[in-house]
């Protein structure tokens, strides 16, 4: 079977996933480009299975998609990107997932500690946080976002 060398929109669906509706906002933010056909039909280069699948994971992974689009505008258009320009991709998003490992894994130890406590104030909390001082850093959960106030012990 020979693979025509551009897709409709709705064969772009099915190869990705992702609904006709998707695939035109990805088009409305320059993801990917659609060239016209006879009777005006979007055509799409077959590499954009690629963007638009990377585009999907990287939704999933927490990416904006303004990081999508600067990532994407580092690969060629209109072909599949070669091994490396996907590596270093590749090696940017792993660095941040890294990141969100290591946050995940400090929130998941430490979530439960002042849960567990009992005394449910971070004002009144004379154990992890006496005299409010996790208050002189900033507002939030100072704690898990890796502030510490001097003389405040870390959980």
């Amino acid at each position: 079977m020979k693979l025509r060398p551009t897709l409709s929109i709705g064969e772009l669906a099915r190869r990705t996933g992702l609904s006709v509706s998707a695939i035109r906002f990805y088009e409305q933010r320059g993801l990917v480009t659609a060239s016209r056909g006879a009777g005006n039909q979007r055509r799409f280069a077959r590499a954009d299975i690629r963007r638009l699948s990377f585009a999907l994971i990287a939704q999933k992974l927490g990416l904006t998609i303004a990081e999508i689009e600067a990532e994407l505008a580092t690969l060629p258009r209109d072909q599949a990107p070669a091994a490396h320009e996907w590596q270093t991709i590749a090696t940017r998003i792993q660095a941040r997932i890294a990141a969100q490992i290591t946050f995940l894994q400090k929130t998941h130890a430490r979530l439960g500690g002042c849960i567990g406590c009992g005394c449910l104030s971070l004002k009144h909390c004379a154990l992890y946080n006496p005299d409010d001082q996790a208050a002189l850093t900033g507002s939030g959960p100072r704690f898990l976002l890796g502030d510490q106030a001097t003389g405040v012990k870390e959980r």
